[in-house]
């Protein structure tokens, strides 16, 4: 508690001040001080004493407790909450007429004036979306191109086929994916004085490293960090690295890169068919493919909050969050836990 209470009683909690008129009244009415000595010691005006006396006179000690106010009415009504969460969750800014696909809370405020005629301030509107159970966050950016009837025919026939057929020749099936991290790659948030961003000291300096990873739903991971751009060779020496030393087949799907596409590469799986067998996710759906989360650990969560400034200490820390990530198998089984993921999920056996 701030010492400003010593000067100014409005500054004492609500629940302190109570008890404090209940023991002020006590000694009163009980111990047959004066009010103007009371007064004095606790550093009242005679005027709230009195008025404290006459409170108890007509209600008793619970008439002490402080008194909520009631608060403004309402200016937002339920039917206006009904039209936010709607609004919020079937349509975009574009729709009303603005130039951007996200919701603000200003902008919002703006429709309900205009529709409902009502005055509110972005802190309102925040609010009332909080209590309809919604959130502010990143949105996953879906691509127009995307085939709505592609998605759909690989979630319900490419991929249980490609399940039957892992199960037919014992295969472990594998997600496959790659990313580019930089030096200057950074993300997060810190805290600082309201009305002053703060600031971080970074390096300027560019370069970085392409990586190679692959996942399974079993909870493993292998990952490769090439120094230079990803081509057919990169990727065919990426693949040779996941067949090392397994003794059963892999299915691996794959986004439509070229390089898992070309020439090259279609030759060395078509001569290697017993061991790998190569698929394609739906054209622009990366959000179906879980090893996309791999990117989204290392990227957001690690490497884009920490310091780096030189491209070998890039390298060590890359190599160290991929490595710890391999020995977080419940982390890596989570990637397909998502609403777009979780097709791929393994089957729940009696002993789960």
């Amino acid at each position: 508690m701030s010492e400003e209470w010593l000067n100014d009683a409005r500054k004492i909690p609500d629940e302190v001040m109570s008890y404090l008129r209940k023991i002020a009244v006590r000694a009163i009415e009980d111990k047959n001080f004066s009010p103007e000595f009371i007064a004095e010691v606790f550093g009242i005006s005679r005027t709230a004493i009195y008025g404290w006396l006459r409170r108890y006179r007509r209600g008793g000690y619970c008439a002490l407790d402080t008194r909520q106010s009631p608060g403004a009415p309402c200016i937002i009504t339920a039917g206006m909450d009904c039209w936010l969460r709607e609004t919020v969750c079937k349509h975009t800014p574009m729709d009303f007429g603005y130039d951007t696909v996200l919701w603000t809370r200003e902008i919002l405020a703006e429709l309900l004036n205009e529709k409902f005629g009502v005055n509110v301030v972005g802190s309102t509107v925040s609010l009332h979306l909080t209590n309809l159970g919604l959130s502010y966050q990143q949105p996953w950016f879906r691509a127009n191109e995307q085939d709505p009837h592609k998605v759909e025919h690989f979630l319900h026939d490419t991929f249980p086929r490609i399940q039957r057929l892992a199960e037919k020749i014992g295969a472990d099936i594998v997600f496959e994916d790659e990313a580019g991290v930089g030096l200057q790659t950074h993300s997060g948030k810190t805290w600082g004085e309201v009305g002053k961003t703060p600031e971080v000291s970074v390096t300027g300096k560019r370069g970085g490293y392409n990586i190679l990873s692959a996942v399974t739903a079993a909870g493993t991971l292998r990952f490769s960090i090439k120094d230079g751009k990803i081509d057919s060779d990169t990727y065919i020496g990426f693949l040779k690295q996941l067949l090392h030393g397994k003794t059963n087949p892999l299915i691996l799907i794959v986004d439509r890169a070229s390089f898992h596409r070309s020439k090259k590469v279609r030759n060395f799986v078509r001569s290697h068919r017993k061991q790998i067998r190569v698929y394609f996710l739906p054209s622009y759906s990366p959000e179906m493919n879980p090893d996309e989360q791999a990117w989204n650990i290392v990227k957001s969560k690690k490497i884009g909050k920490q310091s780096v400034k030189t491209k070998s200490e890039l390298k060590k820390k890359l190599d160290s969050a991929l490595r710890s990530l391999q020995h977080k198998a419940e982390m890596v089984k989570s990637f397909f836990e998502l609403p777009n993921t979780k097709y791929a999920a393994l089957e729940c056996t009696d002993n789960c």
